[in-house]
């Protein structure tokens, strides 16, 4: 693969080697501008264009003619190459035939999902997917909080005697703690909600009041933490325009399942391999 060019995706390698392929065909694209040729064989701008599209993403940043310059560069190593290729007969190689017949069925599968599938998809429905999903996602309850771990009872009741006599929480962590992720940062946990902590830290996070320090040590697998809670709030779902391009995401795959299955439902498979059919099966069943 030429440096300039990105690895070929599952979509386009099967598209880019097509069109290696039928480049010099008569008729393609006869009304495309003719921006060069190589050995005779035009190059279009749509050529460019393809090239261009599939340039490493440090050429994204290049004006547009040093882009384009670069996809021709890359074009014109393309088909010399091909055309060596195509002199050494390997072009009638059976496996490259046969990766041929297979990149071509994927680019056409690619196609199938750009006209069928996500080219039919309508903001429509990508808003009413959200409107279900936060339907059934209520408001969350959040904590942020710090804490204090040590590793014996005894070390946290000495704590909250230091905390109750008016010492920093902050302080007391960095010099205490055993936790490694937040003891440098004065025992700062950030914002969590349900199930995101061990249950009886977060039992007793979500018990103190804003301010608060734990006046018992908290025991977890952990240890003995001393908790304290700065700061409560509730944690609204996201806004449509945030997350539209995941819920378009979403949909395209609902729909795409569908459409396989609708697919299959049509189709005679046959698995005669023994071991391979017991694979397929097992993979379903997950």
């Amino acid at each position: 693969m030429i440096p300039v060019l990105r690895r070929l995706s599952r979509v386009r390698a099967g598209i880019a080697l097509c069109f290696l392929a039928l480049a010099a065909a008569p008729g393609l694209a006869e009304e495309d501008k003719v921006v060069a040729t190589i050995n005779g064989s035009p190059v279009t701008e749509a050529d460019v264009a393809l090239a261009v599209s599939d340039l490493d993403e440090q050429f994204a940043r290049l004006p547009e003619e040093q882009r384009r310059a670069a996809a021709l560069s890359a074009i014109i190593e393309i088909r010399l190459m091909a055309d060596e290729a195509i002199a050494k007969g390997i072009d009638k190689d059976a496996a490259f035939m046969r990766r041929m017949a297979f990149l071509q069925q994927r680019a056409l599968h690619a196609a199938v999902i750009d006209n069928e599938i996500a080219g039919k998809i309508t903001e429509e429905e990508v808003r009413a997917r959200y409107d279900q999903q936060i339907a059934a996602t209520p408001p969350t309850n959040e904590v942020k909080a710090r804490h204090i771990l040590v590793k014996t009872k005894e070390e946290a009741e000495a704590i909250i005697k230091r905390l109750d006599a008016g010492e920093s929480f902050e302080e007391i962590a960095k010099e205490v703690s055993t936790d490694p992720g937040s003891g440098a940062n004065g025992g700062d946990l950030g914002w969590f909600g349900p199930g995101q902590m061990v249950p009886e830290f977060e039992q007793a996070a979500f018990a103190l009041e804003v301010g608060a320090h734990s006046k018992e040590p908290v025991q977890s697998q952990f240890g003995w933490h001393v908790i304290k809670v700065e700061d409560k709030r509730v944690q609204q779902p996201p806004a449509y325009e945030q997350v539209k391009e995941q819920f378009r995401s979403l949909v395209l795959r609902e729909k795409y399942f569908a459409f396989v299955e609708a697919l299959r439902a049509k189709a005679t498979v046959d698995i005669s391999d023994p071991d391979l059919k017991k694979a397929v099966e097992a993979e379903k069943a997950q």
